[in-house]
């Protein structure tokens, strides 16, 4: 009961876990007796309060639609920051499309599918040092175009 309640902030709640603990004790007893029974009892203790604690910090849906009908403003982007977006966008494909064709190829599977450099390598029939080589060299090429473009963009304004 100490360590429960030195543990666990809600004191209201401890003779509820101190119950959840002996019946999880009790049931793994009853499928085999544990080794070392203080410690078993203290990690099942343990486990319980970090399921608690993650159980607690979890919104329930009645929470989220009340918060439906309370009609706030959801933190959308402005028009001006969506185009702004869009044009980034365009920019960092066409700087892509300016890539080698393998190193496009590795980035767009790294970068954008997410697969490991394994995967790629096996999909491509290439080594995995030949994947790392091509994803540095298509990065640094990117975030040199997308760098320079940007900087040129700036001085011209």
């Amino acid at each position: 009961m100490r360590f429960l309640q030195s543990s666990y902030r809600n004191a209201t709640d401890i003779s509820d876990l101190r119950q959840e603990v002996y019946a999880n004790v009790i049931a793994a007893a009853r499928r085999a007796i544990p080794a070392r029974s203080k410690a078993f009892l203290f990690t099942t203790a343990r486990n319980l309060l970090i399921n608690r604690v993650r159980h607690e910090r979890v919104i329930s849906i009645e929470t989220v639609s009340d918060l439906d009908e309370l009609n706030l403003v959801a933190d959308e982007p402005s028009q001006e920051r969506a185009i702004i977006a869009r044009d980034e966008l365009r920019r960092v494909r066409a700087a892509i499309d300016q890539l080698p064709p393998q190193c496009r190829q590795t980035i767009l599977l790294r970068r954008v599918e997410g697969l490991s450099g394994r995967e790629i390598a096996l999909r491509m029939g290439i080594s995995e040092s030949a994947v790392s080589h091509y994803v540095d060299n298509g990065m640094r090429s990117l975030a040199d175009m997308l760098f320079t473009e940007s900087t040129e963009r700036r001085t011209q304004s």
